[in-house]
């Protein structure tokens, strides 16, 4: 499997776009979800994390 810089370079872009489409489309609630979120247990956090990662590594190997 060959990968490009330019490769990772549009996974990194798309993730941004992703990351910013909450706060832009509801400052408001994206705001009370990282209250809640600074609220919950390290382990929690953690688990969700990894669920996250998981998921997005399944998702990758899909696709490719």
């Amino acid at each position: 499997m060959n990968v490009s810089w330019s490769d990772l370079f549009a996974g990194l872009a798309l993730a941004m776009v992703l990351e910013g489409l909450l706060p832009f489309l509801s400052p408001q609630r994206f705001r009370l979800s990282l209250l809640r979120a600074a609220q919950l247990p390290d382990n929690a956090l953690r688990w969700l994390g990894m669920l996250c990662m998981l998921a997005g590594v399944l998702s990758l190997y899909w696709i490719r």
